[in-house]
């Protein structure tokens, strides 16, 4: 008996997964399907294939023409305002967790408090009116400027916690060597921190790459436009290519792609990190 209910256990958690992986990747599947239709093809058959020979490979070459400069752009910011914020948020986080110092605490709970402040939507007006007077306005700075503003609060939460773990002893026998700041964050803090280095990377990344508000509100010329604005390109203003979309889309999560799978194992490495932390 105790047998064939773990075997009824282990039909029920198999069955569950199969469920959970079936609704995530069906979306996937139709985006994939749609794309290689005219409109005419997914009317009458929106969700398996037809045959090879009537796939409209030309959705795919005027999805590329229309979003790759915009992935360019998108790969710029993105890039650019992930490697600052984790620069800015690794030198916070390292004073934080090592040196005590007056009013230490405060900052730091201060740090924590403006989590709760609104967001960009909430402060849109404000913040236009300040990038204005920076001259940022159609500008690809001015989103790698908020862009390393708002990762930083987590960031410096995650990553002062694991500082705060590592042996004080490294840190002394780093210093009796005569090793700075820096280079105790570079040969002590750096490597034994990369798993919540990379998780933290990799939010801020997906945070600025899947930004629509602040791009379709500070960014007029259609060059400098990032992929979220730049996909509502594709949406005809009367009729709508829906293969010629989802070729689109397609297109625009292959980075996003790319890195998950070169950071799949560091990812997973940094939340089992955090999950024994916790």
């Amino acid at each position: 008996m105790p047998k064939q209910l773990n075997k009824a256990t282990e039909s029920l958690k198999i069955g569950y997964l199969l469920f959970v992986l079936g609704f995530a990747f069906l979306p996937l599947f139709i985006m994939i399907v749609v794309s290689f239709k005219s409109n005419q093809q997914y009317q009458a058959n929106p969700f398996f294939f037809d045959p090879i020979s009537e796939w409209n490979w030309s959705n795919w070459s005027f999805a590329w023409d229309t979003v790759s400069g915009f992935i360019w752009n998108s790969i710029f910011v993105s890039v650019l305002s992930t490697l600052t914020t984790i620069s800015m948020v690794l030198l916070s986080a390292y004073a934080l967790a090592r040196y005590r110092f007056p009013g230490r605490n405060i900052i730091f709970y201060g740090i924590i408090a403006s989590m709760f402040l609104p967001g960009t939507a909430a402060t849109l007006v404000t913040l236009f009116d300040l990038l204005k007077r920076l001259n940022l306005i159609n500008s690809l700075w001015a989103l790698v400027l908020m862009g390393t503003n708002s990762g930083q609060i987590a960031g410096i939460f995650l990553i002062k916690q694991f500082i705060e773990d590592i042996p004080g002893s490294l840190f002394e026998a780093a210093q009796m060597d005569g090793a700075g700041h820096l280079h105790q964050i570079r040969h002590i803090v750096l490597p034994m921190s990369i798993p919540v280095i990379s998780i933290c990377m990799i939010m801020d990344f997906l945070g600025t790459w899947n930004n629509v508000i602040l791009p379709l509100v500070v960014l007029r010329d259609e060059e400098l436009l990032t992929i979220p604005v730049g996909l509502m390109r594709l949406e005809g203003e009367y009729v709508k290519e829906y293969g010629q979309m989802m070729a689109g889309f397609a297109i625009s999560s292959i980075p996003l792609v790319i890195m998950f799978l070169f950071t799949m194992k560091t990812f997973v490495k940094g939340l089992a990190a955090g999950a024994v932390k916790g």
